[in-house]
């Protein structure tokens, strides 16, 4: 973890997240038994629950909407991108998507950063390169006011 990173809890709760979405996507299952189950099995008090909480939950039900507009960006279809690719880009789409409050630089420096600690070598240039232009259509009018 960089030192001095704000909101570390919330850093967490986006790493516990993509652990999550990661074994969502492998297993199946409905997203609250997960929850339930990385509240009983991991250290969870480091981060921040109800976020790790709001995002599972938040992927689950927009997932068909995130998937459609990430699709335009990927040079494959969703279910032949890395499954932690994958779980990252589903992650940092619904931030993009749903919670403006989270600065567009924040969401994308999280995911490669997720994407380099978890995924496979360079998948973070990928993950990047599809948010970056994902990040320009959703969030269009916070990037012209950089």
């Amino acid at each position: 973890m960089k030192p001095n990173r704000p909101f570390p809890e919330r850093a967490r709760a986006r790493r516990r997240a993509l652990q999550a979405i990661y074994q969502w996507q492998i297993g199946g299952g409905p997203m609250h038994r997960i929850i339930t189950q990385f509240n009983e099995e991991q250290d969870m008090a480091i981060a921040d629950g109800a976020y790790f909480s709001e995002l599972l939950l938040g992927v689950e039900t927009h997932l068909t909407e995130i998937d459609a507009a990430i699709t335009p960006f990927a040079d494959r279809r969703i279910d032949e991108i890395d499954v932690i690719e994958r779980a990252t880009l589903r992650l940092a789409t619904f931030e993009l998507m749903h919670r403006l409050d989270v600065p567009y630089r924040v969401v994308l420096n999280e995911a490669i950063d997720l994407a380099k600690d978890f995924g496979s070598e360079g998948g973070h240039t990928y993950v990047n390169g599809v948010l970056d232009k994902l990040a320009r259509r959703i969030r269009s009018a916070e990037l012209q006011g950089r």
